[in-house]
């Protein structure tokens, strides 16, 4: 069965439910488990699958291959140092300067290793360089 495409947003012809999600791009199911975490206690784990993460990288590998090596970004950005896996510091960064897209940010490096949530620190960002 195929659908409309005009009636892509709502599997359900307008009357809203559970099955929207299923419409929805896989990045942006993503982003919302990764952001669910957001005033919990520092190290609330976030619930990934492999398959997810996965394609996360995946995705983002099509991406980064595509690109020049040298970027040409537009100012206002923000620029941002090691994150070393401190996903909830970085949290906080995204509250603090705003959240993708409403802020430009260039993260240069040291994004895993030390702390505790690397794996949702770098997803998070990938899903975000994909996203937008």
């Amino acid at each position: 069965m195929s659908e409309d495409p005009s009636n892509a947003g709502d599997a359900n012809g307008g009357q809203g439910g559970g099955q929207v999600a299923l419409l929805s791009d896989p990045v942006d199911v993503i982003i919302d488990k990764l952001l669910s975490v957001r005033g919990a206690r520092p190290g609330k784990q976030v619930d990934l699958s492999e398959a997810e993460i996965k394609m996360i990288c995946l995705r983002s590998r099509d991406l980064l291959i595509g690109q020049p090596m040298l970027l040409e970004l537009e100012a206002p950005i923000k620029i941002c140092g090691d994150v070393h896996g401190q996903y909830y510091d970085l949290l906080r960064l995204f509250e603090y300067g705003g959240f993708p897209p409403e802020a430009n940010y260039i993260f240069l490096g040291d994004y895993v290793d030390r702390g505790k949530q690397s794996l949702e620190t770098i997803c998070l960002l990938l899903a975000y360089k994909i996203k937008y």
